[in-house]
């Protein structure tokens, strides 16, 4: 028997609304699209609370008419420079150890590691487990009815402004939907695209949205390093719309119509019209130009990216390369250019293992939305790849949850 689940991604550029049926061998079936421009955010985080609130509605009402169903619930991506993270260890003794480890020791495990001292204006999203050491027995992946007295893990935490994550959920709130859990749009977009086997090599997601770049690093199945950057899309039609003296929405028109990211792959006989600013009449424009400023922008967002796999010390842990997704990864040329700046096997990841509408989600820019709707399958069948949500973040969610108005 079939069961309906829904995913929200509410990006800078777009929010898009996911219906998929899950079959009973876990299969996902997208049966409803809604998809209209973003109101109201700004990288990734919400600016207007009533523009977010309706812009969400308005793509809730076009998912359900597509769909036919009724939505109630969602799970919902959460992006932002606002985000932050770290790796933290827990340990505890086995409750009943002639039964073995059970779930609720892995959950107080977990809670042990999410124990951290958080900031004032900081909540926890994830606790999501690297490795287990059980009685010094290490590299454990899942230690339930594992026998032993000690239990640790190496887990990394994911928190959010709770003032950016308050916000987000009175928006969705006020559409009419409730809240099955916010999903870090990185870990959404890496469960849509990723193959177990990049998973376990080690691998690095890149999400170049609109507003943010969000960067995930897995390794032997895990996660073990994710970061926001306040750069992605948006940059590059800021700097079309200043170098070609066009209105903000021309540029990201003509970004989308005529834009390659690397200047010398384009003719340089190729040529386009607009209407800048200050002509009566539209003027033809090189198309190489064009490729320049994106190319300057792109390369820019690239090495940040860089940049931040360096700092993380896991740069020589990635022989499966980066795999590229967002809108701004449907750039002609966007591989290449990364394929130069990284030096690592480079593919643009699209959304796996989905039937129904695909002809509608099958872009690099539907990767969180994919993810969020094949999120909870995982989570129950406990197999492959997962990730565990502890009670203890449960807890803490529903308790601000109650605070909202």
């Amino acid at each position: 028997m079939e069961r309906s689940v829904v995913g929200i991604d509410i990006g800078t550029q777009q929010i898009l609304v996911l219906v998929g049926a899950i079959g009973e061998q876990g299969e996902v079936r997208i049966v409803g699209v809604g998809r209209i421009p973003s109101r109201g955010i700004k990288k990734g985080v919400v600016v207007n609370v009533a523009q977010a609130t309706e812009a969400i509605s308005e793509a809730v009402d076009l998912a359900e008419q597509s769909s036919g169903y009724q939505i109630e619930r969602a799970y919902v991506g959460v992006t932002g420079v606002h985000i932050t993270s770290r790796n933290s260890t827990g340990v505890v003794g086995v409750s009943r150890r002639d039964h073995g480890i059970g779930p609720d020791d892995v959950d107080r495990v977990l809670e042990a590691a999410g124990a951290i001292i958080l900031p004032q204006n900081q909540e926890l999203i994830h606790i999501l487990p690297r490795t287990y050491t059980v009685d010094g027995q290490e590299g454990v992946r899942d230690p339930l009815a594992m026998h032993g007295f000690r239990l640790e893990v190496e887990a990394h935490v994911v928190m959010g402004s709770s003032t950016a994550l308050q916000n987000l959920r009175k928006c969705v709130l006020g559409a009419g939907v409730q809240i099955s859990e916010l999903v870090l749009s990185s870990l959404a977009s890496g469960h849509s695209i990723l193959t177990d086997n990049e998973r376990e090599m080690g691998v690095v997601l890149v999400d170049i949205g609109d507003g943010t770049t969000d960067i995930a690093i897995f390794i032997e199945g895990a996660v073990w390093h994710t970061k926001s950057l306040p750069m992605g899309g948006e940059y590059i039609t800021s700097d079309i719309a200043i170098g070609l003296r066009l209105p903000s929405q021309a540029a990201e028109q003509v970004k989308i119509s005529h834009g390659y990211a690397v200047a010398n792959q384009v003719a340089e006989d190729e040529r386009f019209t607009i209407s800048p600013y200050g002509e009566g009449s539209p003027v033809p424009i090189a198309r190489w130009k064009l490729a320049e400023i994106i190319q300057a922008r792109s390369e820019e967002i690239l090495e940040n990216v860089q940049q931040e796999i360096k700092r993380s010390s896991y740069d020589g842990l990635l022989p499966a390369g980066l795999v590229l997704c967002g809108g701004t990864a449907q750039m002609p040329g966007m591989r290449d250019l990364a394929r130069s700046i990284f030096e690592l096997p480079v593919q643009i990841g699209i959304p796996r293992g989905i039937t129904g509408l695909i002809d509608r989600v099958s872009g690099p820019d539907a990767a969180v939305a994919v993810g969020l709707v094949k999120w909870t399958p995982t989570l129950e069948e406990g197999g492959g790849w997962r990730t565990v949500r502890t009670s203890f973040v449960g807890r803490a969610t529903g308790w601000l949850r109650n605070l909202l108005p």
